[in-house]
């Protein structure tokens, strides 16, 4: 056999690797521009290309992997979902991808209280199987939705709950792995702090490495009793203190949070608990941040399980960000801790609630015993990651130094100094973290895209890494060292430490193949750092939209995505976000997968080929344009945006797909259509034209052609005297304007019927403007930006004197509403487009804002609501639903996205994931709707997905309430 040719460095090509890895019978290998771009970077602010990146189908794929590696001296990188906030999943040579099929709950034992898993497995869909059997796994990050086990073993996380539950390496019974050199090891674990009890540890495959690590411990005796394993958090380094003969010598538990340096897990079987019967939340306001780290190593002698700590920084952006709804009533003080307990009951969990509220010195207190304010509460915390992107001077916040954690006792003046060495760099951020662990995460606003970044950033980290040492702490609390603190370590620890890692990570990893650049010989903590290569776009063409949140630069708005990877969550009846990526599973088909490769064009990194570079449209032609992201993304990125100015650069002036001409100019087509309904239909309904014609427009011949009302919503508002000037209008009471959308006007002209019966009855006065205006949605959708900014240009024209009336205009369909409220405003300059945008309203939000109006009874009615996903993303569901229940109906909302989405999927190439998209929530949730239910979707697209895949009608707000 030929050895593959190496490159002038010395390195294995790309193409002579993957060829090798291909010929070891791995069936997914990928070394394409599209893949190495999205899979260079994780959710830290470090960027490292890969040279393949492999997705593992089972055990022997990954041995495989290894072998090729070692063969050929290539490195390999083991990642999981690619959460890891200090770039402890990324790496030069192969990135090895074990979410994507290795995914799976082997078994739950509920006799030995234990489960075995794949280490892909997402953490909520083990909690999801454990649950079945009344137990749960005690770790819980804030990142549990998507973040996988393998991870968390990687990194020994911790999450809310470790003060109640332990860390990871205290809920792993047992570990398959595979050395770089090709050893199967299996590693049985110690009951924690229990040395020589039940299950001692045990490490079989190697004998003559546990010896070598029993001689290393027994040289190092002193060094590892003074310096490691001193408090709960000290994370940072390798957990020798597992090794000690008073401990058991757990190698098992030394192997937890070795971040993939030793050795790779291939299975892992995890201690489950029971839940405690009953929990409260009291939540406890401080005058500062400080007071409240001053207090938080007393809570767990008090009973917390939990105790997180936040202050008015992240609170001020929720409510800035999410809405002052998304915040409910904190205790008074600038500075809160949420505290968790436990009790046998409801009742003693509230007594245990008092007994914390009573004990410890707050400002105030509430105690918190309804679940859904809870949770709530929760929510702010757990979407700290994302929140903290941007920084209270609304600039982009970085990960890297966010992870830190010192003695609990030292919490409140380690606080203090931290908050004084920001000020010394001129830094700011938002700080929140597990306060009762003394364990701080904190983004920060360190400038990263000017000249001299890295020196900024070394000198800032170096700082904070003396400040920790000086407190005793750990330079990381749970998320690992990664690229961004191994360099660090000599700061906390002696070099007679350092130097016995080094030799920990020899007596595995000889060769130095397993995540190279992490803990042992480490770059400098400013090498390979992402922001520094972004680029402000330039461009022939001046950039369509405003991008007024990031100061009009295209390149900071595509490099929010900070990597959390909540696009990759499962979704729930509050999300929409990523629908593609749960139908395929790709990381391509992420939102975060999206984000990396515009970074890659915009940056000219692996995607090098401009606007036109088919790795870019690749990414962007899943994504549904749903905006789910601009809502559920808590970094804020705006997927359907990009998307549209990604196809206005491609296409301005060139010949565009054939969809663009057909489903891009709806609105003109459906114009022209309704002059001849009863023909059009006709010819549409002839057997053999769908599968003949639609093709020829790029639509999906399995797709429905809508038929065409026979008369215009416009034409009986025009009969029906509707139809009247602003002028006329202006000092009439309760004067409604009604936007008429091209679908209400042409498809669903009865949902304007019931619009105006509705108003009336609610002693409103409707109005249509004589003018035909259009919202342009459709020329948005596929970039056709010139001409969605000439329509919406016109509309902004018309009606900014109705708003300046103080009339308030109502729009009918979702998403043309939404294009008003959020597009117009950066499509179209000038203060006027503002102003409309600020005076639209859906028929939700008209009604609950009216005084005196009663809403019929809906008493004994079951609602499903599907709500649009452009409503979700822009005005909110919040109105429909308190309208809703204000009817007395009994409400179901689904989550998710229809998976129609307008144009996306009625586009060749789109059914099949249209329908998966379908299938995720929406299509059980009809399956599961009980007999007389009625379903409730706004949107025309929404209503037509169901009418294309099920025998159930959908209805519009508007039809349920006139029938009523």
């Amino acid at each position: 056999m030929t050895a593959p040719a190496a490159t002038p460095d010395g390195e294995v090509g790309a193409a002579d690797l993957v060829a090798a890895l291909r010929r070891a019978g791995l069936g997914d290998v990928r070394d394409d521009d599209l893949s190495r771009g999205i899979y260079a970077a994780d959710a830290s602010i470090y960027r490292v290309p890969p040279r393949a990146v492999v997705l593992p189908r089972d055990t022997d794929e990954i041995a495989a992997a290894l072998a090729v590696c070692r063969d050929l001296g290539v490195p390999l990188t083991a990642r999981g979902a690619g959460t890891s906030c200090a770039g402890n999943a990324i790496g030069p040579g192969v990135v090895l991808d074990t979410s994507r099929y290795l995914d799976q709950v082997l078994e739950v034992d509920r006799e030995s209280g234990t489960a075995l898993v794949q280490p892909g497995t997402v953490h909520a869909t083990l909690q999801r199987a454990a649950q079945a059997e009344g137990l749960r796994f005690g770790p819980d990050p804030s990142s549990h939705t998507r973040c996988v086990i393998g991870g968390m073993i990687g990194n020994n996380a911790c999450g809310n709950r470790a003060l109640g539950y332990g860390r990871t390496s205290d809920n792993v019974t047992a570990m398959n792995l595979l050395t770089a050199d090709g050893g199967a090891l299996q590693a049985t674990t110690g009951v924690p702090g229990v040395p020589g009890a039940a299950g001692a540890p045990i490490l079989v495959g190697d004998d003559a490495l546990v010896q070598r690590l029993t001689d290393l411990t027994d040289a190092h005796l002193a060094d590892i009793r003074t310096h490691l394993g001193t408090f709960g958090r000290q994370v940072s380094g390798y957990a020798l203190e597992h090794l000690l003969p008073e401990r058991g010598r757990d190698v098992g538990r030394m192997l937890v949070g070795s971040e993939g340096t030793l050795a790779v897990v291939t299975q892992a079987r995890v201690r489950l608990v029971t839940d405690p019967p009953a929990t409260c939340l009291v939540a406890l306001g401080f005058a500062d941040i400080y007071a409240a780290g001053d207090v938080a190593a007393s809570l767990k002698d008090l009973g917390a399980v939990a105790a997180e700590g936040i202050d008015s920084r992240i609170v001020g952006v929720t409510r800035r960000r999410r809405g002052p709804a998304h915040v409910p009533e904190l205790p008074g003080g600038q500075a809160w801790l949420f505290v968790e307990v436990t009790g046998e009951d409801a009742a003693a969990a509230r007594a245990a609630a008092e007994r914390v509220r009573q004990q410890v010195p707050a400002l105030d207190a509430r105690v918190v015993t309804d679940p859904v304010e809870a949770r709530a509460l929760w929510r702010i915390r757990e979407d700290g990651a994302g929140l903290a992107g941007r920084s209270p001077r609304d600039r982009p916040a970085h990960a890297g130094w966010e992870d830190a954690a010192v003695p609990p006792a030292r919490m409140g003046d380690y606080l203090r100094d931290f908050d004084a060495l920001l000020a010394e760099h001129d830094v700011t951020g938002l700080p929140y973290g597990h306060f009762a662990d003394g364990c701080l995460h904190i983004r920060l606003d360190l400038d990263l895209d000017t000249p001299g970044a890295e020196g900024r950033y070394r000198a800032f980290v170096e700082d904070a890494a003396d400040l920790v040492a000086r407190h005793g702490g750990s330079l990381s609390g749970e998320h690992g060292d990664g690229r961004a603190r191994s360099a660090l370590l000599p700061r906390m620890y002696p070099q007679q430490i350092i130097d016995l890692f080094a030799l920990v990570k020899r007596a595995f990893d000889p060769d130095g193949l397993l995540n190279p650049g992490v803990l042992v010989d480490p770059a400098p903590a400013e090498a390979d750092l992402r922001i520094p290569r972004a680029r402000r776009v330039t461009t022939s063409l001046p950039l369509a939209f405003s991008y007024p949140e990031d100061d009009g630069n295209l390149t900071q708005a595509v490099h929010r995505c900070t990597g959390v990877g909540k696009c990759r969550a499962a979704g729930t009846s509050s999300t929409v976000m990523c629908p593609s990526y749960l139908a395929t599973k790709e990381e391509k088909d992420s939102t975060r997968g999206r984000a990396r490769a515009l970074q890659e064009m915009l940056d000219g990194g692996t995607v090098g080929g401009g606007w036109r570079d088919p790795a870019v449209h690749e990414a962007l032609d899943l994504c549904l344009s749903c905006k789910g992201c601009a809502s559920d993304c808590p970094t804020g990125i705006d997927m359907a945006t990009y998307k549209s100015e990604v196809l206005h650069q491609s296409y301005r002036g060139r010949l565009r797909p054939r969809s663009h001409y057909t489903l891009g100019r709806l609105p003109q087509m459906a114009r022209l259509a309704s002059r001849a309904p009863r023909l059009v239909n006709a010819l549409t309904s002839l057997p053999g034209v769908k599968r003949l014609t639609l093709p020829l427009g790029g639509v999906d011949p399995r797709r429905s052609i809508p038929a065409f009302a026979r008369q215009t919503f416009r034409s009986w508002a025009t009969d029906e005297g509707l139809v009247r000037p602003v002028a006329q209008m202006a000092q009439v009471e309760g004067a409604v304007a009604l936007f008429v959308d091209s679908f209400t006007d042409s498809f669903s002209p009865q949902v304007g019927h019931a619009a105006v019966s509705v108003l009336r009855q609610a002693g409103l006065t409707p109005f249509v403007p004589p003018e035909r205006l259009c919202c342009g949605l459709t020329f948005i959708s596929t970039g056709q930006l010139d001409a969605a900014g000439r329509t919406l240009t016109e509309a902004a024209e018309v009606l900014a004197p109705v708003v300046d009336a103080g009339i308030p205009v109502l729009g009918l369909e979702p998403s043309c509403t939404a294009a008003l409220r959020h597009d117009l405003p950066r499509l179209v300059p000038g203060e006027a487009a503002q102003r409309v945008a600020s005076g639209v309203r859906t028929l939700a939000e008209l009604l609950t804002a009216l005084p005196g109006w009663t809403p019929p009874d809906l008493t004994g009615t079951t609602v499903v609501a599907q709500p649009h996903c452009h409503q979700h993303a822009v005005m909110s569901f919040a109105a429909d639903e308190q309208l809703l229940r204000a009817t007395g109906a009994e409400v179901t909302r689904i989550g998710g996205c229809c998976g129609l989405a307008g144009n996306f999927g009625v586009e060749l190439g789109h059914y099949e994931v249209s329908v998966e998209v379908a299938r995720q929530q929406l299509l059980p949730a009809i399956e599961a709707m009980p007999t007389g239910a009625v379903l409730l979707a706004d949107g025309f697209s929404c209503q037509t997905q169901v009418a294309d895949l099920t025998e159930t009608r959908a209805i519009h707000l508007a039809e349920l309430l006139a029938d009523a």
